[in-house]
């Protein structure tokens, strides 16, 4: 195992103990699945929102900012955003002179991607017409998302963001990889995720691109930079498909947390330090 840090360690720790059972179960994630209702009440929050299009969207950051961000969180696509997307969001306001707007997408297993798909669309529609310098960004399933949707956007005809940052994204929610790495990812699990990731997909195929974009075709992407922690059980299908954005001449930097955790860039941990250094450099050079 790489040397990490001692909070590294002990985070590492903290999330093998709070592991949801939902993920290494196929009895359990039914019925996390079955109970799991589409609540149709905002998320809470200090920060503030807006609605959009009948969708909730915090935002961060002064109006006038000079950069933007639309940040998609992560959640496996079940779970709605928490105080650590929220915290992370106000951090890049701060520091990015950003303004970071989060939307509250719906969820599966009532909701499905292409509902997703829809608001988003407009949503950047209304970004691009008055936002020059302008990042997509996302984590877990949020950043599989922002991959996704940006293959989407060449079919479309609407032009790409200026920059594309995503953190241990879910590039093929098929999970059709194996084996996966189950034991050392002290977040996820092969057999929930496979589960979760049918109902997302709704009436789509698991291997259509908006929702594995480790399928879709990257010619045309932004400039993307990719974090991952070589200990999550999502790493060797990232690095499959950073490998595919080279071969489709995409301007891409691939930085990996040796030893590290799913999303560790977004953890109060030192290795999470350097992360933010060069996400800053990457958007504001």
């Amino acid at each position: 195992m790489a040397e990490i840090s001692f909070i590294a360690r002990m985070a590492t720790s903290i999330l093998k103990s709070t592991k949801p059972d939902y993920m290494d179960s196929s009895e359990k994630v039914l019925e996390f699945l079955k109970e799991k209702t589409d609540d149709a009440n905002s998320v809470k929050s200090v920060f503030k929102s807006f609605d959009f299009n009948g969708m909730q969207v915090f935002h961060y950051g002064g109006e006038n900012s000079k950069n933007t961000i639309l940040f998609m969180h992560g959640g496996a696509y079940v779970n709605d955003i928490n105080y650590q997307h929220h915290l992370y969001c106000y951090k890049l306001a701060r520091n990015l002179n950003a303004k970071v707007l989060c939307p509250v997408y719906p969820l599966a297993p009532s909701h499905h991607a292409m509902e997703t798909y829809d608001l988003i669309t407009e949503l950047y529609k209304s970004l691009i017409e008055n936002d020059n310098d302008l990042t997509l960004m996302g984590d877990s399933a949020g950043g599989g998302f922002v991959l996704g949707f940006c293959q989407y956007l060449n079919t479309i005809d609407l032009p790409q963001p200026g920059h594309i940052v995503t953190f241990s994204p879910w590039v093929d929610i098929s999970m059709d990889n194996p084996p996966y790495d189950n034991d050392d990812d002290p977040i996820l699990g092969e057999v929930g995720l496979k589960e979760i990731g049918k109902r997302w997909a709704g009436h789509l195929d698991a291997k259509d691109f908006k929702v594995s974009p480790l399928y879709g075709d990257n010619r045309g992407l932004a400039d993307t930079l990719v974090f991952a922690g070589t200990n999550e059980i999502f790493y060797k299908d990232i690095k499959r498909y950073v490998e595919r954005l080279e071969e489709d001449n995409v301007n891409v930097k691939f930085i990996t947390g040796k030893g590290l955790f799913h999303i560790y860039p977004l953890f109060p941990i030192p290795e999470a330090k350097n992360a933010f250094k060069i996400i800053k450099k990457e958007i504001l050079d």
